[in-house]
């Protein structure tokens, strides 16, 4: 009786303890962005930027990335790392002002 309770104690114990698998540092959709902040569609600074270049967006819960510039390479050359927000965004016509519909990534 007494194994059982310590073996279930353990399995329980390891469970909480092993830390879950990091979201892949990979993007399908773009080249992985570092932006200086990502807010929701409808914060007041993330709405004046969509509006100021004419981009309607149905949903306002959807991150939008600003000022974003893609991480050209792990490790290699200016473009390798990001001391702002490492995302994954679906939409990244708008020249670096903004990126949308962004996830954060771990690289």
């Amino acid at each position: 009786m007494f194994s059982t309770l310590f073996t279930l104690s353990a399995l329980t114990i390891l469970a909480a303890a092993t830390p879950a698998p990091a979201p892949d540092a990979s993007c399908s959709t773009a080249p992985i962005q570092c932006c200086d902040s990502v807010e929701l569609a409808s914060s007041a600074t993330a709405a004046n930027l969509l509006k100021s270049i004419g981009v309607v967006i149905q949903d306002l819960n959807i991150p939008i990335g600003i000022t974003c510039s893609p991480i050209t390479g792990v490790g290699v050359g200016s473009g390798s790392s990001c001391s702002a927000n490492t995302v994954c965004c679906e939409d990244n016509s708008h020249g670096g002002l903004l990126s949308i519909g962004c996830v954060p990534v771990v690289l």
